[in-house]
């Protein structure tokens, strides 16, 4: 089915004037369509969710339905209120002429349309401390809004994402193989990842283990809190909205808090090859905290942030151990370039993990403070 003849299938007001291949995401693939008439101009957002990566394409918009509407609802409430500093926004789901949230083409795949938010737009690297903390008010905000939803009302996108466990057992059976012992025998560095991987056995199950013994709430996360999916409002300088919303899951808000200082407080990046550059940037952590906090701090319990510091060294411990066990597999889950890149990916987040321990006590009177 041409591009064409499927987007006209949307409720969108106007004639089609261009759709052309939009942003530089690596999983959906995504197109802007923009739509006039005599007196205003539309622009919304095409996508195929990709079943390569998530197998129950309808379960993510039925997901995606749910989370909008929630969160739709709540900000209406709260303008009306005047709670808000700013004007919050979510993208939205245009509905097919024949009212379903989405349109199934000949091949089986799922298309969908959705709001462009306008006038505002991401960044790839955090920007300096500004930036940041409107990057942690902006995930604060969502989690704010989906904190009071029923996890059992979403299908979980990607079971097993985020679990460090099941990531260990994972590791645990790579090593098992022949390949993986050929590899450790044969390398200084892997050695020195898999004793790394050792003497923090114990860190890979601080979350888990807190939320079987009642002390964490299952709650709503994200799920890929990169600050690429942190919109940044172009005449405000404000956080205005969180995007990519398909892997939104039931789980520990603590997954989002970690991951999204993790990438945005390590501005050398997740390739750098020369491991002096790789440093936790406290300067941004306490700026994103401040933010978050403002917006989240209104229903964090008690032991929610007694576990906060557990997740900021727990991230990068987790995709190390991801990059190491997919080396030590062959590197048959992520993409690389060379043999040793899932190698050296894994030095660099154990790096930054490293970092973040020397900072402890630093770090915890942050958040004590927050």
């Amino acid at each position: 089915m041409e591009l064409t003849v499927l987007v006209n299938k949307f409720n969108i007001k106007g004639r089609l004037v261009s759709l052309q291949p939009f942003g530089n995401g690596n999983i959906n693939d995504t197109f802007l369509a923009i739509y006039r008439n005599t007196f205003t101009e539309t622009q919304v957002i095409l996508q195929r969710v990709n079943r390569n990566v998530f197998p129950d394409p309808q379960a993510i918009m039925v997901n995606m339905h749910e989370v909008t509407k929630h969160c739709h609802e709540k900000l209406e409430a709260d303008a009306a209120a005047g709670r808000d500093d700013r004007v919050w926004q979510m993208p939205r789901i245009i509905k097919a002429k024949d009212s379903s949230d989405y349109v199934t083409d000949e091949n089986g795949d799922v298309w969908r349309v959705i709001t462009r938010i306008m006038s505002a737009h991401a960044f790839d690297v955090a920007q300096g401390p500004e930036h940041a903390l409107e990057c942690g008010a902006a995930l604060g905000h969502f989690h704010y809004l989906i904190s009071d939803m029923d996890p059992s009302t979403i299908r979980d996108p990607l079971p097993g994402f985020h679990i460090t466990g099941g990531y260990l057992d994972s590791y645990d059976k790579t090593l098992e193989t022949q390949g993986a012992k050929d590899l450790l025998t044969s390398s200084m560095e892997a050695k020195r990842m898999a004793k790394f991987i050792e003497e923090r056995r114990s860190l890979a199950l601080c979350l888990e283990t807190a939320e079987k013994n009642g002390e964490l709430a299952k709650r709503m996360f994200h799920g890929d809190p990169k600050v690429n999916n942190i919109m940044i409002d172009d005449v405000t300088g404000k956080g205005t909205a969180m995007i990519d919303l398909d892997t939104v899951s039931p789980g520990l808000v603590h997954v989002d808090f970690g991951d999204a200082l993790r990438s945005i407080c390590n501005p050398a990046g997740e390739e750098e090859t020369n491991l002096a550059k790789v440093v936790f940037d406290e300067d941004l952590a306490t700026a994103f905290c401040k933010g978050y906090m403002r917006e989240a701090g209104s229903f964090l319990t008690d032991a929610d942030r007694a576990y906060l510091y557990d997740s900021i060294r727990l991230l990068p411990f987790e995709l190390g151990l991801r990059f190491f066990q997919d080396y030590l597999a062959g590197n048959v889950y992520f993409k690389t370039s060379k043999p040793e890149q899932n190698l050296n990916r894994a030095r660099v987040q154990f790096r930054l993990c490293e970092s973040i321990e020397a900072r402890e006590r630093s770090i915890r009177g942050v958040l004590a403070r927050l």
